[in-house]
């Protein structure tokens, strides 16, 4: 085994502990009675190891606990979402956007099928259903696919293991203001030789009210479901399948359509062998298909206009991946190789429901062949290295034989035309522990394809390009990360800090009404910081803030759709079986815009405020299979949006002419149970 240690140690959170207040289950050796903790509401997530944070997503949190992977993740110091009502925001880290972030799920990737992401990767993602979450910060890691120049976000459900005949049961309900309802299974069962295991759930909300009045558009319903088998003759083996399948529908106060589907199938394939002899320490092979069916109108869940439409979208996404782990005594290599490949279609009409008259026509389709090596030298008790390379080849197609719609309609110079390129990746990490403290710096260069809302979305691509397909080149990103996390007896402190050079970052331009999109060069800088301190046996006191900085250096104005500093202040009250806190958020003002420039999604159109929002919360563990907690957030009703927010739709009363953005949530009253068996 690996004398270093703390790469996996478990994480610690600034407001309790990381793993499940309730995980006792009986018949399965993962869930004891040593891993009952005492019940604390999540507020701050602290790294568990250089540049990577892991948290338990069924954890009671506030905010109110999320209904999709954006809402989560913006709970993360260093994430921010692109609000745009209720549900279904698009994650942002170091003020980083879309394919820049790579997010998977059970190893393999669900790919929206909007051209603007109505329907974001983490739209089809209902955290609780998870086990684990892990955030790998930066260009730091080559193991899960191209292009991660911001990050790495993994959503995993860990594989059961009973030594005996057993069964184990895990429930959730969450109640709120303005019809918040949520409701969540988790159930196993299974022997020494295999398992099934379900996991399932739905989760709904009205329209909300912001801060002292005013409504929102901002509605949703969707549920998820997921059958898993596996199979398990030792315990070095597993061989997994998994089906899920999953709908829903959202209104959004800052679109021109709502989400009247989301609809998706998953299908995976995975098989892991351990302990094999010799050098040759473990084997995974994973395969997976997910399929995203998407509709949005602007007739179903508003009133329906003079003119009705609907355009419905669908991506099917095929991918595999094979790693194998060597491991000597200083040293560790893990090398594999993946690929993946995506078409997407489309078909749109005028009139409600006359869509599905029509055929879907395929526009793109991309391929991506990827091999890497990871490298870790224990260079002695207190100091490693790790170093990884990769190489890409990059494909994709434009299928498109005209450009525009309906009169306006032209030929498409590029149809039928592949873009084809080789793309390498690398990174070097020095990690040194001291005393109660881990030290780190390392350097990353990431070579990005531009993605299809970069390649397809566009009206027109730069230099004069008829079209973005035609001369998008790839992003390239290189990226120094630095940090410090120290934990003594009473106090735990850490920090990390980047800063990068992008060439060819995509920009998107509004300049005018239409959307263009060129490359620029930019310069990013940023950090997180950290501090939790124990006041006494049953005090503690944390704090956490994040900052994203960017430049355009090409135009010498600020690099858009950055989030403004963020700071959360909490103080919890903790006895053995219940808990009380309070946080209090505050966010600076934004002035640091570049108007009418952002992404597929956003764009900055205005300063934004700052402003601080308080909230309290309570658990009590009922007994020991139960647990409660809840919130009250925004306890004051502050009146208030987020500095990156789509601004309001006409459709609904918003102005047309002075954008204003969406306001978020006024006090809100939840409780959640939380029960295990």
């Amino acid at each position: 085994m690996s004398r270093y240690t703390a790469a996996s140690s478990t994480s610690i959170l600034l407001c309790g502990a990381l793993l499940p207040p309730f995980a006792q289950a009986l018949g399965n050796p993962h869930h004891t009675d040593e891993h009952m903790l005492h019940p604390t509401v999540i507020t701050a997530v602290a790294p568990s190891s250089p540049l990577t944070v892991e948290a338990d997503p069924k954890a009671p949190r506030q905010p109110v606990p999320a209904s999709d992977g954006a809402d989560y993740l913006k709970t993360i110091p260093g994430f921010a979402a692109i609000r745009n009502g209720g549900s279904n925001g698009d994650p942002v880290l170091r003020g980083l956007f879309g394919s820049r972030l790579n997010i998977l799920t059970n190893g393999g990737q669900i790919l929206g099928a909007c051209p603007g992401r109505m329907d974001a990767p983490t739209s089809y993602i209902s955290p609780q259903t998870y086990d684990r979450l892990t955030v790998i910060k930066g260009p730091q890691s080559v193991q899960w696919g191209p292009g991660a120049s911001a990050g790495t976000v993994l959503f995993e459900r860990e594989p059961e293991r009973f030594g005996t005949l057993g069964s184990r049961v895990q429930a959730s309900v969450l109640a709120g203001s303005r019809g918040r309802l949520d409701k969540t299974l988790d159930a196993a069962a299974g022997g020494a030789r295999g398992y099934l295991r379900f996991t399932g759930n739905t989760s709904q909300s009205d329209d909300y009210r912001a801060g002292h009045g005013g409504h929102v558009p901002s509605r949703w319903y969707k549920w998820n479901g997921e059958v898993a088998a596996g199979f398990t003759p030792d315990t070095d083996t597993l061989l997994a399948l998994t089906v899920g399948k999953g709908d829903g529908l959202a209104r959004y106060a800052g679109r021109g359509m709502d989400g009247a589907q989301f609809r998706r199938e998953t299908l995976g394939l995975r098989f892991e062998r351990y302990n094999l002899g010799g050098a040759l320490a473990a084997v995974e092979a994973r395969l997976y298909y997910n399929y995203a069916d998407h509709l949005m109108d602007n007739y179903s869940l508003r009133r329906p206009p003079v003119m009705a439409m609907a355009s419905n979208p669908d991506r099917r996404t095929l991918g595999a991946r094979l790693k194998a782990t060597w491991q000597w005594s200083d040293w560790e290599l893990v090398s594999g190789l993946d690929a993946q490949a995506n078409e997407h279609r489309k078909r749109s009409a005028m009139g409600e429901g006359t869509y599905r008259q029509l055929p879907r026509a395929k526009d793109a389709s991309f391929t991506d062949y990827g091999v890497f090596n990871e490298l870790t030298w224990f260079a002695d008790e207190s100091t490693r290295w790790v170093a990884g390379a990769r190489v890409d080849r990059a494909q994709a197609r434009d299928f498109r034989q005209t450009l525009g719609a309906g009169m306006a309609a032209t030929a498409n110079p590029t149809a039928n035309q592949r873009r084809t390129r080789t793309l390498p990746s690398g990174f070097v990490r020095w990690e040194h522990e001291l005393p109660n403290a881990t030290v780190y710096a390392g350097v990353g260069h990431v070579q990005r394809f531009p993605d299809y809302w970069e390649l397809f979305s566009p009206k027109s691509g730069p230099n004069g390009s008829a079209n973005a397909f035609a001369a998008l080149k790839p992003e390239k990103t290189t990226q120094l990360d630095t940090g410090v996390h120290y934990q003594g007896k009473r106090l735990e402190v850490w920090a990390s800090g980047y800063a990068g050079l992008v060439r060819d970052y995509i920009l998107f331009d509004y300049t005018g009404g239409a959307c263009a999109v060129r490359h620029i060069d930019a310069r990013i800088l940023g950090g997180e910081f950290g501090a939790a301190y124990r006041l006494g046996g049953h005090l503690k006191a944390d704090a956490t803030l994040a900052y994203a900085w960017g430049m355009n250096t090409r135009d010498g104005t600020p690099l858009p759709q950055q989030p403004p500093l963020d700071t959360r202040l909490g103080l919890t009250y903790q006895r053995e079986t219940w808990s009380a806190g309070a946080l209090w958020r505050l966010a600076s003002a934004q002035h640091r815009i570049d108007r009418n420039a952002g992404n597929v999604v956003g764009r900055d159109y205005q300063r934004s405020a700052g402003f601080g929002v308080f909230s309290l919360n309570g658990t009590y563990r009922v007994t020991e299979h139960v647990t409660v907690s809840t919130g009250l957030d925004n306890l004051f009703d502050k009146r208030y949006a987020e500095h990156l927010n789509l601004a309001g739709n006409a459709g609904f009363g918003y102005p047309a002419s002075d954008p204003q953005a969406t306001r978020e949530p006024g006090r809100t009253l939840w409780t959640k149970m939380d029960m295990a068996f």
